[in-house]
């Protein structure tokens, strides 16, 4: 299979040396035409301030506190149907669907297991065979936070060390299984509605992934799997309500979400490309 140019690049571009180098320049207060820059940025990716807690560009000391901006009260509303999916992120539908023989959609010719997007471990695949998957891209003038699109207790977070291809539309028609191949943090919950976990994927220029609960959790990159298991209940619990932050993209990427079978009916206007925003409802839960 010959490859174009674009999707050579990503497979012989040193991936982790450059978003080391983007991790260090976008928190630097002394990044050389750091205003400049954010205010081009703004301009090219159609980002609304007005939307912003802070709609002050110059009181962002770096860049990365302008990219993990948060939004103004009432900027977003969330579903407060008990029913309703939330979705979890603003973005785009790459695909969704139904997790059949243990497979997720990637793309047209492309399709990658729910075992190895967990990093190989079947007894956390498991529950989700059968089940719904949705895949939900960033784009770079998104809001990047991620919240809770149903109440949930955590009970693992895993640490999936990989390549970071870009997750541009493009490269994820074009590589196979790329988020099964890339870095990513699996958050995996028990809800009232079943199992949920929700995969945050890594790609190039994404200097980090944090959660609420662990701060930052890549970087360091290290190369073996990490799993930290949570207790149930008592003070340690990491409990988390529908709409709650939980985690964030430090540059962006791509969210996976993951419900058990029978849990979940995807709405029919969640479409691939459709535009999505935080908080509206993308599913009926009890399906």
């Amino acid at each position: 299979m010959s490859l174009s140019p674009r999707l050579l690049l990503q497979y012989i571009l040193p991936q982790h040396t450059i978003s080391r180098l983007v991790h260090r320049c976008t928190r630097s207060a002394r990044m050389p035409l750091r205003r400049s820059i954010t205010r081009w940025f703004v301009r090219r990716f159609g980002v609304d301030m007005s939307e912003a807690a802070q709609p002050d560009l110059d009181a962002y000391p770096n860049f990365n506190r302008f990219f993990t901006r948060a939004l103004r009260p009432g900027a977003r509303t969330i579903t407060t149907d008990p029913r309703a999916l939330a979705c979890p992120v603003d973005g785009y539908v790459s695909q969704k669907g139904t997790i059949l023989g243990g497979e997720i959609f990637q793309a047209k010719g492309h399709r990658y297991s729910v075992g190895q997007l967990l990093g190989g471990k079947d007894e956390l695949a498991a529950p989700f065979r059968g089940g719904a998957f949705a895949t939900l891209y960033l784009s770079p003038g998104d809001y990047h936070r991620i919240h809770m699109p149903l109440d949930g207790r955590l009970q693992e977070m895993v640490h999936i060390p990989g390549r970071l291809f870009s997750v541009a539309p493009a490269c994820v028609q074009g590589i196979p299984g790329l988020f099964a191949r890339n870095e990513r943090v699996v958050c995996l919950f028990d809800t009232a509605h079943g199992p949920l976990a929700l995969v945050l994927v890594g790609a190039i220029n994404v200097g980090s992934i944090e959660t609420v609960w662990a701060g930052e959790v890549t970087p360091p990159r290290g190369k073996r799997i990490a799993v930290n298991r949570y207790p149930g209940a008592g003070a340690a619990a990491v409990e988390l309500a529908k709409g709650d932050e939980m985690g964030r993209f430090n540059m962006g990427s791509t969210v996976i979400i993951l419900l058990g079978p029978n849990h979940v009916r995807w709405h029919d206007d969640l479409t691939e490309g459709a535009r999505v925003r935080l908080g509206q409802a993308i599913g009926r839960l009890g399906a």
